[in-house]
């Protein structure tokens, strides 16, 4: 009969996602690790499995945090065009606020390109935000608040390229007005806002 693991998993999983977003992958050792969840480096590879396999699960345990938090919360809370506009200036904000970066962002620039499995699951990851754009967009052309003459895959590929884009930017130079102005200017290919109409007086 399997022994009852003596520690809390999640917390164990935090610290080791806060050590690779610090310090990047190839910079943290798995003794390093290992110190940070309060573990011996046997009970990380009993535990969570390989470096790699670890860093998986620290990603996605970042991104249920923070992007699928995001995106189950503004989907179910606005209209899918101030869905898409919330989402980017959260993303200012966000960026403006560390300098770490994003982990998914910083996972496609540093461990993506050398390790084929971990780029299989960044992609992976991002098209879970690429599809959220362009489900917002196909909505937002039904109800009237996006052009139709903007193509839904097109656009949300642009929306995904601009957020990776910001989280990259905002590392290096972090300039309000520069991110702000990026986002109005990916903003613009949703076509202008419907006006609101002003009710009539009555007469």
């Amino acid at each position: 009969m399997a022994r009852p693991r003596e520690f809390d998993e999640g917390a164990a999983l935090d610290a080791a996602m806060q050590r690779f977003w610090a310090a990047g992958y190839a910079a943290t050792s798995v003794r390093e690790l290992g110190q940070a969840m309060g573990l011996g480096q046997a009970s990380v590879y009993n535990a969570f499995g390989d470096k790699r396999a670890l860093f998986i699960q620290c990603l996605d345990r970042y991104l249920d945090a923070n992007m699928r938090a995001r995106i189950t919360r503004l989907e179910n809370s606005l209209p899918p065009r101030q869905a898409i506009e919330t989402f980017l200036r959260e993303i200012v904000e966000r960026s403006l606020e560390s300098r770490l970066g994003c982990l998914l962002a910083n996972a496609a620039l540093e461990v993506a390109p050398h390790d084929q499995d971990i780029a299989d699951v960044v992609a992976e990851r991002m098209e879970e935000l690429e599809a959220f754009f362009r489900r917002c967009v196909i909505a937002g052309q039904s109800d009237g608040t996006i052009s139709r003459a903007a193509n839904a895959a097109d656009t949300a590929q642009l929306l995904l390229t601009t957020v990776m884009g910001l989280r990259v930017l905002a590392r290096g130079y972090p300039k309000q007005a520069v991110l702000e102005g990026a986002v109005r200017q990916a903003l613009s290919v949703l076509g202008k806002p419907p006006r609101r109409r002003t009710p009539r007086a009555p007469s």
